[in-house]
């Protein structure tokens, strides 16, 4: 079945690898690809579009209309990119925490014949895109844990949002090294980190499992508030 797809990101962050040899990319550039794989006949695509200017609008009248899209939206993927955060600003004055928030959060609204409609928290995935030399280790490093490969997740690098919504599985499979490091099992994670290279070859897939964990929500302790 078709999801309603939003999609948050750090429009202008150039600091990611290019998709192409004639020009620069930006985040915005992996949004439109992602964007352009969607078949519109199954999912609907709900985030803004590369062209649609809202900079000449209000901040609230843009937050409201965010909002409107979120509400209407079943999945928020959140594109993880090395310049996502502003060091020099609060994270509760960055849109994304903002929209991470909403997708959370189970919203009432009146339809048009005046009845209650609440939402329910979105599913969720994180998309980490390579740096500008095509690394993920900014994020997603590989390393040799308990005898056997892992991959540590810097999570200093993310909003404390979606770092919260990260090892929150509350019975989750785990174990301790003899170095002290603490390796997890399965879906630990409500807000599931993947490689862009992965996603974009079976991004339904990704979708789809990040469904099975909005399905089985009560098993995480989620966090919805900047």
């Amino acid at each position: 079945m078709g999801k309603k797809i939003f999609v948050s990101y750090k429009y202008a962050d150039s600091q990611v690898e290019n998709l192409s040899v004639y020009e620069n990319s930006s985040v915005r550039d992996y949004v439109t690809m992602f964007e352009d794989l969607l078949d519109p006949s199954d999912n609907i695509y709900k985030g803004e579009s590369d062209g649609e200017d809202l900079s000449v609008l209000s901040e609230e009248t843009i937050w409201q209309k965010l909002k409107d899209r979120i509400y209407d939206s079943s999945v928020t993927v959140v594109f993880i990119s090395p310049g996502m955060k502003e060091s020099w600003q609060a994270e509760k004055d960055q849109w994304i925490p903002w929209e991470i928030s909403y997708s959370l959060k189970e919203v009432s609204r009146k339809n048009k014949n005046g009845d209650a409609v609440t939402s329910r928290s979105n599913a969720m995935i994180a998309v980490v895109l390579p740096d500008e030399n095509g690394s993920y280790s900014y994020y997603l490093e590989s390393k040799n844990c308990c005898g056997s490969g892992c991959t540590t997740h810097h999570t200093d690098k993310l909003f404390a949002i979606i770092r919260k919504n990260k090892f929150n599985l509350k019975n989750a499979s785990k174990k301790v090294c003899d170095t002290g490091s603490v390796i997890w099992y399965g879906e630990f994670s409500y807000i599931k980190a993947v490689k862009w290279s992965d996603f974009i070859n079976n991004y339904s897939t990704y979708i789809e499992s990040a469904c099975e964990r909005q399905d089985n929500i009560d098993n995480y302790e989620i966090c919805k508030e900047v």
